[in-house]
């Protein structure tokens, strides 16, 4: 009689083959990269107005990517890049001022960018990333708290940007930075314009 067969008659079939898979090699997924589709990309922002209320704005042009592992929930190498002067608030005047060296500066400075290596999972779809907002030439640290809302097969070819029913991730982030702390003091002293700038961004984001 030889092992195998004995082992068959002593064993059940069934936990042979669990003790076979045990010592088969592991299979892990890969990390995979994903790019933001700019038609479903909003980042918006809201800063208060002398007290009364909150401003409501957003940037027209914005695009990013980053790296994502679906089974561990690693997050990597993001990087979300925004035109200054696509700045909008519903008002013409308004953001040409924000356009201008009193803000933006968008002359001199057309791009701002949030970049980050890592972040840190919070829950089953909750993180925390940690990273680097440049702004007017220059780099701070800025925290974004994000929730991973749903990844599928999406139901519908995005126009053929991203190939035939791609696989999505749809994202819900936010933040807030000081504007001061960028130098970008126009009416911080008076309280005209808040000081604290809200983010917002919703995104919907294809596997590559």
């Amino acid at each position: 009689m030889t092992a195998l067969s004995m082992t068959r008659r002593f064993i059940p079939s069934g936990l042979v083959c669990v003790m076979l898979l045990a010592f088969a090699p592991f299979a892990f997924a890969e990390p995979e990269e994903y790019v933001i589709d700019p038609a479903h990309f909003s980042v918006g922002f809201l800063v208060d107005h002398i007290g009364y209320a909150k401003t409501l704005g957003l940037f027209r042009k914005a695009e990013g990517s980053y790296t994502f592992d679906e089974d561990t929930g690693t997050l990597s190498d993001v990087k979300v890049t925004i035109a200054t002067d696509s700045v909008f608030t519903n008002d013409k005047k308004r953001d040409e001022h924000l356009r201008s060296a009193d803000f933006l500066n968008s002359s001199e400075f057309p791009e701002m960018t949030f970049t980050a290596d890592s972040a840190q999972r919070k829950g089953e779809r909750d993180f925390v990333i940690e990273g680097q907002l440049t702004l007017l030439g220059k780099s701070l640290p800025l925290t974004l708290t994000a929730t991973w809302n749903k990844s599928d097969t999406y139901p519908f070819n995005p126009g053929g940007l991203f190939g035939g029913n791609p696989y999505a991730m749809g994202v819900s982030a936010r933040g807030s930075f000081k504007r001061s702390a960028y130098d970008m003091n126009y009416a911080v002293d008076n309280g005209w314009v808040g000081d604290e700038v809200e983010l917002i961004l919703e995104f919907e984001a294809f596997r590559q």
